[in-house]
């Protein structure tokens, strides 16, 4: 059995899709239990209505939520009704408690990730990566998304090292195609950190590295991980839903548009489903937390009950993988950090 925290606080639209996704998760899952955390009360009363399998749930009462405009280190330390706070202090001294699913503050996450349960050993810096959908129907990897706004050569490359791992263990990808973003796809394109990363990625044999890559092609379906620092990732991530969410709209208003368009959208209404799902980040989870000692999932602030079914999913399967333990073997071969 894998016991998996799920933080019920913190996002647009919690605690109501908290629980819904996670009573999803452990319908489908057999092999799953969930520890919520939040505010007993609205907890208990809404998996009444759920239709719950509630041998395989507990509930911890943290009615206290870290805000966005809180500050992360100061709140992961001192809000200590924060669920949180709370969920870090009960994986901290329990080898069982291994992930958390949270779509709440980003700092605080990363802070209480860092501060309060550390990183797996000789890790620089732990790495966001998410998944996005691509045009052949498949999905592409980006880390960083944004936990390091500035990283240096080694950091890229530990990333790539740590998500490869993750799509070949838990998306049974066999050989990742690893692309480095740039400007250009020319290997001495860039800044300095942008080529010493090629050449670090271009001799690691443990990588399917196919050079730079830039981000018009991001959601191609020619790659597999894209990696990048922070700032870049958190932009192209974004960009890419941005495009995709104005481009569903421009659907709907071409289809909408007068009689004619909409006899066509009649006739075309599964594939418009299938494209309007395919294209709903919502359907591909949150952003795994590589590198961190324990299994950290990080969902939308916006996103919905589907959504963090799938997280937890994520948290399941990377459980069920051992996909620390992999990380931590593949760093150990790494040169020592200068």
């Amino acid at each position: 059995m894998i016991k998996i925290l799920v933080d019920t606080l913190g996002g647009d639209h919690s605690p109501d899709v908290n629980i819904q996704g996670a009573v999803m998760a452990l319908k489908e899952n057999p092999d799953i239990k969930i520890i919520f955390l939040g505010d007993e009360a609205v907890i208990s009363e809404k998996l009444s209505q759920l239709n719950c399998p509630m041998e395989r749930v507990e509930i911890v009462h943290a009615p206290d939520e870290i805000s966005c405009n809180d500050k992360p280190t100061d709140a992961i330390r001192h809000k200590t009704q924060s669920s949180l706070y709370k969920a870090f202090e009960m994986m901290r001294g329990n080898d069982e408690l291994n992930a958390l699913v949270s779509n709440g503050s980003t700092g605080a996450i990363i802070a209480g990730s860092v501060l309060r349960l550390g990183r797996i050993h000789g890790i620089k810096r732990p790495a966001f990566c998410p998944v996005m959908p691509t045009m052949n129907q498949g999905m592409v990897a980006i880390c960083d998304s944004g936990a390091n706004v500035e990283c240096d050569d080694y950091m890229l490359h530990q990333f790539a090292i740590m998500a490869n791992l993750y799509l070949q263990k838990t998306y049974n990808i066999e050989k990742p195609r690893v692309a480095l973003l740039n400007v250009g796809v020319e290997p001495e394109k860039g800044d300095t950190v942008r080529k010493n990363t090629y050449q670090l990625l271009a001799a690691d044999k443990t990588l399917n590295f196919v050079g730079n890559m830039e981000s018009r092609d991001a959601i191609s379906g020619k790659y597999d991980l894209i990696v990048c620092d922070g700032f870049a990732g958190n932009v192209l991530c974004k960009a890419v839903e941005g495009s995709c969410l104005e481009m569903l709209k421009l659907l709907k208003a071409t289809f909408t548009k007068n009689l004619k368009t909409k006899m066509g959208a009649l006739f075309l209404k599964k594939d418009i489903m299938r494209l309007k799902d395919f294209m709903d980040y919502n359907n591909y989870g949150g952003g795994v937390l590589l590198g961190c000692a324990k299994t950290i999932i990080k969902g939308h602030g916006s996103c919905k009950a589907i959504t963090i079914k799938h997280c937890i999913e994520q948290a399941y399967n990377i459980e069920k993988n051992h996909l620390r333990n992999l990380i931590d073997e593949a760093i150990s071969h790494m040169p020592a950090l200068a």
